[in-house]
């Protein structure tokens, strides 16, 4: 068999090169880090209100500010996480690897919530059978909850922008706000504790 010139098999081997790469292109977007299964196991004999938080996965709710005070309210006495996300938004797929690892570790102590924000019900249905929760995430396609958040973070002096963390005190709840380099939104802690911030 004649020897491929060399012209040729360059460009065999950069035409192979390119499809390798192009093929790769997906597969850089993260892998799920739980299942249901999973967090089943992790949150049995979790505090009655944390139970209820998380028995029915992946929903994504309406209401608005009003039911998410309302779903804030019912947590009393347990630290919430509040996770603010969209089903087109990158980082969020990296991030919810890490949110589904720490609801499995944490979950039956600290209450994890969400706020899908100016997104679309199919997008964010799509998104949560990629990345699988058991917490809701409250649909805010105005972004109506996220002002709640917003003057939160601007009332009690907590940052609102990225690499930046805080704690503050506010009529005995704990909020803390921080932001990770990857992330575009905040990330809220809100604790009913009495004694001790997050």
């Amino acid at each position: 068999m004649p020897a491929l010139p060399i012209r040729c098999t360059s460009g065999l081997l950069a035409a192979a090169t390119i499809v390798a790469v192009l093929a790769g292109c997906g597969s850089t977007q993260p892998k799920s880090a739980a299942t249901a299964a999973d967090f089943k196991h992790a949150l049995a004999g979790a505090p009655p209100a944390l139970a209820a938080l998380y028995g029915a996965p992946g929903r994504v709710l309406d209401g608005g500010p009003s039911a998410f005070k309302r779903q804030i309210a019912k947590l009393r006495g347990h630290p919430v996480v509040v996770n603010k996300w969209a089903s087109w938004c990158g980082p969020c797929r990296f991030e919810f690897p890490f949110f589904q690892k720490q609801v499995t570790k944490r979950g039956k102590s600290v209450a994890f919530l969400a706020v899908d924000g100016e997104d679309s019900k199919d997008g964010a249905h799509s998104f949560l059978a990629k990345y699988p929760v058991p917490y809701p995430s409250f649909f805010d396609p105005k972004s109506k909850v996220a002002t709640v958040l917003t003057r939160l973070s601007s009332s009690t002096g907590l940052p609102n922008h990225r690499n930046s963390s805080a704690t503050t005190r506010v009529s005995g709840t704990c909020l803390t706000s921080s932001l990770g380099n990857r992330a575009e939104r905040k990330v809220a802690i809100f604790s009913s504790m009495s004694n001790n911030c997050l």
